[in-house]
């Protein structure tokens, strides 16, 4: 949100945060497509430039990238009640589906086959391409910021881990600062206006550190009850930079390792988890009903809690720095540069795995064909033509 921006309601964000939760599939990358098609071009309630300082926080702090810049928009929008809104609204479809999986009803996806997932991910790759045309000739529009964006998807495509994302990132920063010296400042809106004060901001940060130091301090000393699943999870949501499929040895090393889940359910649970829409962090849920015999829906709305609770404390804290960071000359230019740089960067996940994945016949490169041209060219919804895409997989593929 920016200086003038209309506030909203955390009814309004929850709304709009609900359909994207139905609809969003495709992992990370995807979802940040369909946050830039609802949030920049259709409901405009920020600027390219704006949302790619959201998405670049999202990529520097640990945890799920797309819920981040989720909760990001959220608080933005409608203050700590739109942080709540936005995650609790995109998280609970998928969330829900996890659960019910856990509790044995896992033959829908048998029933109906796998065409309306591969549907799915085709229309997947139009929002994708949709928004990085978008992103492109906003945040990348002149020579300088076009080199670094392909730079940096050079980059990220040769160190293909988060060291690399992160590098990639940091390099465009430097960028933007040394070489953007002559570019002018976008003009047309103001500094972006964080509802957040600088006590609270610091709050949030010691507090995050905090349960990261006490709570395997209290999960040893007690042994039992809640506290090794709460432990387990707050750190898997602390420790992964990138957020999706990352965090995956994390959360085996943390429940199949020590013993909490068997390496088979865990599995069937992965596979469950990428048929949903939404954040794959939800499968923190599933993890959280198996544990207990029979499944425990307390367990899992703690597991839920505990890997999403990391994020949320420091959205609040690193906006905050965020906002004053964007107020100097100098960290505008390295902001523009970064801005590009993260172009760049989904790009290069465009490329592996969003192409890769949804692009597996010349029907579905069909359906991602057709969803482009409804997305681009007709102006339709993308959950409309997400919809559209799963039915068409269903019958085709």
């Amino acid at each position: 949100m920016t200086s003038g921006r209309k506030r909203g309601s955390s009814l309004e964000v929850f709304r709009v945060f609900l359909m994207l939760g139905l609809t969003s599939f495709g992992g990370p990358v995807a979802h940040l497509g369909y946050f830039r098609e609802a949030f920049v071009v259709r409901l405009q309630w920020m600027s390219d430039r704006a949302y790619g300082d959201i998405v670049a926080l999202g990529q520097l702090l640990p945890g799920p990238a797309s819920s981040q810049v989720g909760m990001a928009i959220g608080l933005l929008r409608a203050g700590y009640g739109g942080l709540i809104a936005a995650w609790l609204a995109f998280t609970l479809p998928s969330a829900l589906i996890l659960i019910a999986f856990a509790f044995g009803a896992g033959e829908l996806e048998a029933a109906l086959g796998a065409g309306w997932i591969h549907g799915l991910k085709a229309a997947a790759v139009a929002v994708v391409a949709h928004a990085l045309i978008g992103m492109a000739r906003s945040l990348a529009p002149d020579r300088k910021r076009a080199t670094i964006a392909v730079a940096g998807m050079i980059g990220a495509m040769l160190i293909p881990f988060t060291a690399g994302q992160l590098m990639v990132i940091v390099a465009g920063g430097l960028a933007g600062l040394v070489w953007l010296r002559d570019e002018p400042v976008p003009d047309g809106e103001g500094p972006m206006e964080v509802p957040v004060g600088r006590p609270t901001a610091i709050l949030a940060l010691l507090v995050f550190f905090f349960l990261l130091v006490a709570l395997p301090v209290v999960s040893r000393l007690v042994g039992d009850g809640p506290w090794p699943l709460i432990d387990a999870f707050y750190r898997a949501g602390s420790m992964v930079f990138g957020g999706g499929h990352v965090v995956l040895p994390l959360l085996e090393a943390e429940v199949v390792d020590t013993g909490m889940v068997d390496r088979e359910t865990f599995l069937a649970g992965y596979g469950a988890a990428q048929a949903v829409p939404g954040p794959l962090f939800t499968f923190a849920a599933y993890l959280g009903a198996v544990m207990e015999t029979p499944p425990s829906a307390l367990a899992a709305l703690m597991a839920l809690v505990a890997i999403f609770v990391p994020s949320a404390l420091l959205i609040v804290g690193g906006l905050h720095f965020q906002g004053l960071l964007r107020r100097a000359p100098p960290a505008r230019r390295a902001f523009a540069g970064v801005n590009a740089a993260v172009v760049g960067l989904l790009a290069a996940v465009f490329h592996d795995p969003i192409l890769s994945a949804g692009l597996i016949s010349v029907h579905a490169t069909a359906i991602a064909a057709a969803s482009f041209v409804a997305l681009a060219a007709w102006k339709a919804p993308a959950w409309a033509v997400v919809l559209l895409a799963g039915v068409a997989g269903f019958v085709v593929l």
